[in-house]
């Protein structure tokens, strides 16, 4: 999974005062879970504007003053009328700890139901996985070229062994659905003239 880096400073008061001067000087208050103690920290907000304002999910380096840590965004709150981030929480990651993330679905190919007038009902978007670090997939890759009016895709079509995919086997990723101004596929319509 790809990274991107973030450089901080830890803070040494995390009271109300600390904070409000913090977002008031454009920084965002962090914190940094998972390795034993957590670490209070603080960036800029333009720091996180490829991380927060994106469809993809990435892996984090955080470069603070005690060094370097591998991790991953936990939680995020926004300020509820300026959509500001008022706070995010970060999960330290480790080689040997499976983590729990969703990965967004990318869909590749034309669908031959698509082509003749069915409807693509696209129903995850993305899709939570177990995985080591390691084995984190940017996104899940969905061949829909096979599709024709009235097929789906369900979870169990796309199992893989680096990772587990969290949602029931049966449930439908993406399926074509018949629309009024469908055509009937040509096959059909031959055996039904003669």
């Amino acid at each position: 999974m790809k990274s991107i880096t973030i450089k901080g400073s830890q803070r040494e008061s995390v009271g109300k005062v600390a904070t409000k001067a913090l977002r008031n000087a454009e920084k965002v208050p962090c914190v940094l879970y998972g390795g034993g103690t957590s670490i209070h920290f603080s960036a800029d907000t333009a720091a996180f504007k490829n991380l927060v304002y994106t469809p993809n999910v990435y892996t984090t380096m955080l470069e603070l003053e005690s060094g370097t840590f591998h991790a991953m965004m936990q939680d995020i709150q926004f300020h509820p009328v300026s959509d500001k981030i008022l706070h995010i929480d970060f999960y330290q990651l480790a080689d040997d700890r499976m983590v729990t993330i969703a990965v967004p679905v990318r869909l590749t190919g034309v669908s031959p139901g698509v082509l003749a007038g069915g409807s693509l009902r696209h129903n995850f978007r993305k899709i939570s996985i177990k995985a080591l670090p390691a084995n984190l997939p940017d996104f899940i890759e969905v061949d829909i070229s096979v599709l024709k009016i009235g097929d789906k895709l369900c979870v169990s079509s796309i199992k893989n062994d680096k990772y587990e995919i969290l949602q029931p086997d049966n449930s439908v990723i993406v399926q074509v659905r018949t629309s009024r101004n469908a055509v009937a596929d040509t096959e059909e319509e031959e055996s039904s003239e003669a």
